[in-house]
């Protein structure tokens, strides 16, 4: 029986709590938030959705069984990195002393009997459906297909994610293949009951979600295939270093190793490093002079703050001397202009190129929500990791910089073919002169790197496009007409005329994708 409390009309701010199912051959056994999405005005900035934070929010009105203790699993391992958090395997089983910190919980241990914190965004509700290994509670459809297409994954490999325009329902994402094809993925809707429970087809009703999936792992009952496994999951976004470093940011030099350097930037150096030699980091180097540290630490607060899985995540500082150290999340591949100029960035494919403007425009979309606005968008300031993965670093990081070089008046290493006319005439930043920055970020993209304006000096450009120019659509490489068009909207005269970030996500989300398939219900 189901736990009374549950109700079987869904809250979104609850989560989805069923009866306990054993496992079957799939080896069922994972994170949570149901986002919707929907096409807004193009120009008008919507303010009826915000994008997910990545935070883990307090769920008192949790149901809790156990004889009242509040019961946790571990979605996968994760081994300490300090004297106050534990260490855990997946599936471990782990009762909630305190979830008073947003990030990180007080536990115990149900079998080493140990107490500590944990990484909230590691662990889910005994029994819910956050604790299912094919759920995906923060996952776009093109980040679905994504995932199902790794060569890892057989025909048949599923996941099941928040439906993107139906707030109580559901996608089921499988991965398919056809002669003439090939491998490719197929999504069908997962609507919900009036009364409870769930169906694809209206002739085969469940009570749940793990109901469902149980009975088409044993029957494709219509699907395209039987559900074979769950797709496998990235490993959860850790924000902080450790827990030692959530509040208390700043951290000793001595603890960061700079074991490589990656590459040189405007305002110093890039190194792969580590901290206590564990932890890969990218660290960041600022020149002396480069900017105040007061006004550095201020606007390092704020990029802290502020966490999308589209941002690169800031861990801490070292500013006690000179260079100053800014410690960040790394990403392997490196910025995405040197992975389209030299990486395995030159051949991707187009789909991948669209999927990459769509996670930019979702970090964007973000930093739009939070009246943010980045002031150096461009193809070097978004990093790539494994699987194409694309996030935004250096938002803000403009605002603060004092070097004369990078001034719009008179620097030589201001970004000029990147910044928005009235940016550069008029020193106005804002968000709409980052859709004009975007747009310029578009066309690096689709020409694999290639430098804006070509043959253009910054007087030129600036001259030119004051008289109305606008980059012509590339010849050598393919680019849509409808992409083309995008291009010169987000380059309109008029700011208040630019497309907003939310727009611009749904563009490329749901670009080239049909609708989802409807289910062919079968005869019996």
């Amino acid at each position: 029986m189901g736990n009374k409390c549950c109700s079987r009309r869904h809250d979104p701010d609850r989560p989805l709590v069923y009866p306990a199912y054993k496992k079957n051959e799939a080896g069922f056994t994972a994170c949570p938030s149901l986002e919707t999405r929907y096409t807004g005005e193009p120009n008008n900035r919507a303010v009826s959705r915000r994008p997910a934070d990545i935070v883990r929010t307090r769920n008192p009105g949790a149901c809790i069984s156990n004889g009242g203790r509040r019961v946790v699993k571990a979605l996968c391992a994760y081994t300490a990195r300090a004297e106050s958090d534990i260490s855990f395997r997946k599936g471990d089983r782990m009762e909630v002393l305190s979830d008073a910190e947003t990030d990180w919980w007080r536990v115990l241990h149900l079998t080493t009997r140990r107490e500590g914190l944990v990484p909230a965004n590691f662990v889910a509700e005994e029994s819910s459906v956050e604790c299912e290994d094919w759920f995906f509670p923060h996952v776009s459809r093109k980040e679905a297909d994504k995932l199902l297409l790794a060569e890892i994954n057989p025909r048949g490999t599923f996941l099941v994610r928040p439906a993107e325009h139906n707030p109580h329902g559901f996608s089921l994402s499988v991965k398919d293949w056809e002669e003439g094809r090939g491998y490719h993925v197929k999504h069908y809707k997962i609507k919900p009951l009036d009364n409870g429970g769930f169906y694809i087809a209206t002739n085969q009703t469940f009570p749940s979600l793990p109901a469902l999936v149980m009975s088409y792992t044993k029957n494709a009952l219509g699907l395209c295939h039987v559900l074979a496994r769950p797709c496998p999951k990235p490993e959860p976004q850790m924000w902080d270093l450790g827990p030692e470093s959530r509040d208390k940011w700043e951290i000793p030099r001595a603890q960061i190793q700079l074991i490589k350097k990656l590459g040189q930037g405007n305002f110093g150096e890039v190194y792969y490093g580590k901290w206590c030699n564990s932890i890969e980091v990218a660290v960041k180097t600022l020149r002396e002079g480069t900017m105040s540290k007061q006004a550095f630490l201020q606007e390092a607060a704020i990029m802290k703050k502020f966490r999308h899985k589209r941002l690169v995540a800031l861990y801490a500082v070292c500013s006690q001397q000179e260079p100053v150290y800014i410690v960040q999340e790394y990403m392997c591949k490196g910025s995405l202009l040197e992975f389209l100029r030299n990486g395995e960035g030159k051949s991707l494919h187009f789909e991948d190129l669209v999927y990459v403007a769509a996670q930019v425009a979702s970090g964007m979309e973000y930093l739009e929500s939070k009246l943010l606005i980045h002031r150096d968008l461009a193809a070097r300031n978004v990093l790539i990791g494994e699987n194409n993965v694309a996030k935004i670093c250096d938002f803000g990081l403009a605002r603060v910089i004092e070097d004369n070089e990078y001034c719009p008046k008179q620097g030589s290493r201001f970004p000029v073919k990147w910044t928005a006319p009235e940016a550069i005439i008029y020193g106005r930043f804002s968000i709409k002169s980052d859709v004009w920055s975007y747009g310029i970020l578009l066309m690096e993209l689709f020409t694999y790197g290639q430098i804006p304006y070509p043959g253009l000096h910054g007087k030129e450009v600036i001259e030119q496009v004051e008289r109305g120019y606008r980059m012509p659509k590339p010849v050598g490489h393919y680019l849509p007409d409808d992409i083309y068009r995008l291009m010169l909207q987000c380059w309109d005269a008029i700011p208040e005329k630019r497309p907003t970030f939310e727009f611009l996500n749904h563009y490329f989300e749901s670009f080239t994708v049909t609708s989802e398939i409807p289910y062919r219900e079968v005869q019996d």
